[in-house]
């Protein structure tokens, strides 16, 4: 949990840095933007039709059809699940676009300034990264589909926004935070072996996303707290094993 904290920190503070604030932004601009546009023209068709499918059920429809009330808590209940279905297609879109674009420019900014001793062995490459974070995206999207129904109990639909969020962070961003500096074997081995710490780190920062105007950002931050949090594992694992770690240069982390 230490070490978590920790991770957190040092993305804050890497706020603070001009050629990496830039790409925090515009991933969660973009996304807000498309999806902003898609909901003012979707809204009414796209709740209207889930309203429809509602009272399609049986043990549904019945209830809907014999009271007024019960058919406007129904699409009251629809347009709050609807509201909250946004938020995790903001952000898978932001992710996508942090795990393809934008992280990889900050990871290479983060390791020259904070990480220099850890040597690079180029275990992953873009292609990898790309085809991992399309390969995350649809089986997001797919679990997302299939968890619908269950929208509609009240809570349900945040706690199911939050756990495959932040499935989806340790599975895109955990590949691109190793890609350039661990080899084959160690890419692997600490994304099995620190799985359970990674998925603590990317629910704590999927909750983010619900957090106004901070979850701008939340995507990209998500992805760089990876990036300190995975180069510094990958920093000590070398250590512990006696692998070549490079002498730092001034300033590094340790």
């Amino acid at each position: 949990m230490k070490d978590i904290l920790v991770a957190l920190g040092r993305a804050a503070r890497s706020l603070g840095r001009r050629d990496i604030f830039w790409h925090l932004l515009w991933p969660g601009l973009l996304s807000v933007l498309v999806w902003a546009g898609v909901a003012f023209y979707a809204w009414t068709p796209v709740t209207g039709w889930i309203f429809e499918q509602v009272s399609n059920w049986s043990f549904v429809g019945g209830w809907i059809s014999a009271s007024e009330t019960t058919a406007a808590i129904v699409l009251v209940l629809v347009q709050i699940a609807a509201a909250l279905l946004v938020v995790p297609l903001v952000y898978v879109t932001a992710a996508m676009l942090v795990a393809t674009i934008a992280l990889p420019l900050m990871l290479e900014r983060v390791a020259r300034s904070d990480y220099a001793e850890v040597e690079q062995r180029r275990g992953g490459s873009n292609l990898g990264s790309a085809w991992n974070s399309i390969l995350a995206g649809v089986l997001f999207l797919a679990a997302l589909l299939i968890s619908l129904p269950l929208w509609l109990i009240p809570g349900a639909g945040l706690l199911i926004s939050v756990g495959l969020t932040g499935w989806l962070n340790q599975r895109a961003f955990g590949y691109d935070a190793l890609m350039f500096h661990a080899d084959r074997g160690e890419l692997q081995r600490l994304r099995d072996d620190w799985r359970p710490q990674m998925l603590l780190l990317g629910g704590g920062t999927a909750l983010l996303a619900y957090v106004p105007v901070i979850n701008l950002v939340a995507p990209a931050f998500a992805g760089l707290a990876f990036v300190h949090y995975m180069l510094e594992t990958l920093r000590r694992h070398r250590l512990k094993y006696g692998v070549t770690v490079l002498d730092a240069e001034p300033g590094a982390i340790r």
